[in-house]
C-alpha cells in the first residue's frame, strides 16, 4: 500500500515541502532513499521505539521510504513524526483519511514524546501557502507556528496523540493566537534606560542620531567611561519593531533555535553581542549544513561588538560586505542561501592597550607607536563604513554622584521615532530603504544636497582630514539625519559642522 505523508525541509529562511512516500512489499528490509543524512536514517531506531511505547510497532516487511524532491539533502531529526506516521498507515495499522490535509513534523523521543524542532514558522508559512489545512507538530512549538493565521495548528505531546487525532479518536483543539494583541503586549518592554547614565550627554546626543538614521557607531574611550553600558540601553530608544519586522526577525531565530520556549512572536528588536573569540562563520553564518549567523540574528537590531580590535582581523573583514549590502550570501556546491543583515553595528574599542590614551588623570603606558599600531588593526574600509565615530570619556565625581535624573529613553525614542517617519514618508516609494543609512548614492545625490557653504566646509574637512569618497557620503546621511531630528528639510551648515565632528578616528595622527 502506497502512502504519502508530507514534511518540510527549511534552506535559509524559506521551506519546501517534502512528500514521503511509503510503500510496502513482502520480505524483511527498512529502506530510506532521498538523500537523508545520519539525523534521518538513525530515525528508524527512534521510531520504532516510540511506536512499542504506544503498542504499535514496525511490521517485519519490506518497507521502502522515498522522501521526494530527492535531490534536495534532507536533514535532522525533524522527520521522525511523518515518516512514523506514513508506516503506521501503510502497513495498515491505522487507517487515516486526511493525511494530505496536514504537514506533519516534529522529532520522537524513545517513549513517543514529540521534542521541540527548528524552523517552524517558515514551515507554517509554506504550508498555508501551498494550501494545506494544518500543520502537526510539537506542543512546544505550536504558539510559534500559530503567528501564521489561516492555518489549523494542531500541537501534541506525544504520537500517541498524533494517531488518535488523525484517526478520529482525539480532539486537539487549535493553537491560536492574536498575533497583534501579543506583539502590543510586550512592544515596549526595556531593562535598561538612559536615565540610568552620569554625564556623557555628546554620547547620548551621538547614539540618537545613530538610533534616528540606523547608522553604524564605534565608540572610542578608557575602560570604565561606561561605552557598554551606553551601548545595552540604545535599544531603549530604537523604534518598535513594524508587524513585518517582527515576523522576519521571528523566522530568523526559529530557523537558529534561538526563540524562547512557547513564544510566538519577537517584539523586541534583537541584540546580540558575541564575544570577540568568535569565527568568521559564526558572525556572517555558514557552516557544513548553513546557520545564520551573529549578524543575521541581529536583523533588523543591533549588533553590539565589544573590544572590537581583539576580534580576529579576518572576523571584522568578513562584515565588510554585509554591512554594505544588508544581506549575506552563502555559497556551496549544491546551493545558495541568502541570509537577511540589515542591522545597526554598535562597536566599542580602548584607544590603546593600556587603555589609557588621552586619560585626563592617568598617564598612558604603551610604548612609541603602540598606539597607530593598535588602532590599525582595524582597516580603513571597515572604519569608512562606520558613520560615527565618538569619543568616550570618564565621568567626573560630581556628575557621578548627582541624584538628579538624566532624560528618560522614553523620550529620546519619541525623537527618534519621529525622525524615523520621516524618513518612511521620504523613501515609501524605494521597496527595502526605510532609514537613512540605507540611502543609495542616487538617494543621496537626490536628497542630501547641501547649500554652497556647507559644499565649502566638506571641501576644506576633505582636504584637512583626508576623508575618503565613502566617509564623505556617510557625513552627507548622517547631517540628513541631524536635520531631520531639528525638523529641517534642507541640510544647513551646522548639521555637516556637527556630522564631520563624527569621524574622529579619520583626523590624521589621531592616536599619533
Amino acid at each position: 500500500m502506497l502512502v504519502k505523508t508530507y514534511g518540510s525541509a527549511v534552506y535559509g529562511i524559506h521551506a519546501t515541502t517534502i512528500t514521503i512516500e511509503v510503500n510496502v512489499f513482502p520480505g524483511v528490509r527498512f529502506s530510506l532513499v532521498g538523500l537523508p543524512d545520519n539525523a534521518v536514517k538513525e530515525s528508524q531506531q527512534r521510531i520504532d521505539s516510540a511506536l512499542r511505547e504506544v503498542g504499535y510497532k514496525i511490521p517485519g516487511k519490506k518497507i521502502i521510504i522515498n522522501m521526494a524532491p530527492a535531490d534536495i539533502r534532507k536533514e535532522g531529526s525533524a522527520y521522525d513524526l511523518p515518516l512514523a506516521i506514513g508506516i503506521l498507515t501503510a502497513t495498515e495499522q491505522i487507517n487515516c483519511e486526511v493525511l494530505d490535509k496536514y504537514l506533519i513534523m516534529g522529532e520522537l523521543s524513545l517513549d513517543g514524546s514529540l521534542v521541540p524542532i527548528k524552523g517552524v514558522l517558515p514551515m507554517a508559512i509554506q504550508a498555508r501557502e501551498e494550501g494545506f489545512e494544518g500543520l502537526i507538530l510539537p506542543k512546544a512549538n505550536a504558539r510559534e507556528a500559530a503567528v501564521v493565521n489561516k492555518l489549523k495548528i494542531i500541537g501534541a505531546d506525544t504520537i500517541k496523540e498524533v494517531i488518535e487525532f488523525l484517526k478520529g479518536d482525539l480532539e486537539i483543539p487549535p493553537t491560536e493566537v492574536d498575533t497583534r494583541a501579543e506583539f502590543y503586549a510586550h512592544l515596549n518592554n526595556f531593562p535598561h534606560d538612559f536615565a540610568d547614565v552620569k554625564g556623557q550627554e555628546n554620547v547620548k546626543r551621538a547614539l540618537e542620531i545613530a538610533a534616528a538614521g540606523g547608522h553604524n557607531i564605534i565608540m572610542i574611550g578608557p575602560p570604565g567611561a561606561g561605552k557598554t553600558m551606553l551601548a545595552k540601553r540604545i535599544s531603549g530608544i530604537l523604534p518598535p519593531l513594524t508587524l513585518q519586522e517582527a515576523l522576519e526577525t521571528t523566522k530568523i531565530h526559529s530557523v537558529a533555535g534561538t526563540l524562547e520556549k512557547n513564544s510566538a512572536l519577537m517584539t523586541q528588536r534583537p541584540f546580540r553581542s558575541p564575544h570577540h573569540t568568535i569565527s568568521d562563520v559564526a558572525l556572517v553564518g555558514g557552516g557544513t549544513f548553513p546557520q545564520p549567523g551573529e549578524i543575521s540574528l541581529a536583523h533588523n537590531g543591533v549588533l553590539f561588538l565589544d573590544e572590537l580590535p581583539e576580534f580576529r582581523r579576518t572576523v571584522l573583514e568578513v562584515m565588510r560586505q554585509p554591512l554594505e549590502d544588508r544581506t549575506i550570501t552563502i555559497s556551496r556546491a549544491k546551493c545558495t542561501i541568502e541570509y537577511p543583515a540589515s542591522t545597526m553595528l554598535i562597536a566599542s574599542m580602548n584607544p590603546c592597550p593600556c587603555g589609557y590614551y588621552n586619560h585626563p588623570d592617568k598617564d598612558c603606558l604603551c610604548g612609541p607607536g603602540m598606539v597607530q599600531k593598535y588602532l590599525s588593526k582595524i582597516s580603513g574600509p571597515l572604519l569608512d563604513r562606520i558613520d560615527i565615530h565618538i569619543e568616550v570619556v570618564p565621568v567626573s565625581f560630581d556628575k557621578i554622584s548627582d541624584q538628579r535624573l538624566s532624560e528618560k529613553s522614553e523620550l529620546v525614542r519619541l525623537r527618534v521615532e519621529k525622525a524615523r517617519q520621516v524618513q518612511e514618508k521620504r523613501f515609501a516609494e524605494h521597496d527595502g530603504v526605510h532609514c537613512n543609512a540605507q540611502m543609495s548614492s542616487k538617494l543621496l545625490r537626490k536628497h542630501c544636497q547641501p547649500n554652497e557653504a556647507g559644499n565649502q566646509l566638506l571641501k576644506t574637512a576633505m582636504e584637512k582630514v583626508g576623508l575618503s569618497a565613502r566617509a564623505y557620503d556617510r557625513i552627507l546621511k548622517v547631517s540628513r539625519t541631524i536635520a531631520d531630528l531639528e525638523g529641517s528639510e534642507a541640510i544647513e551648515t551646522d548639521h555637516l559642522a556637527e556630522a564631520i565632528q563624527y569621524r574622529s578616528l579619520d583626523r590624521d595622527g589621531w592616536g599619533g
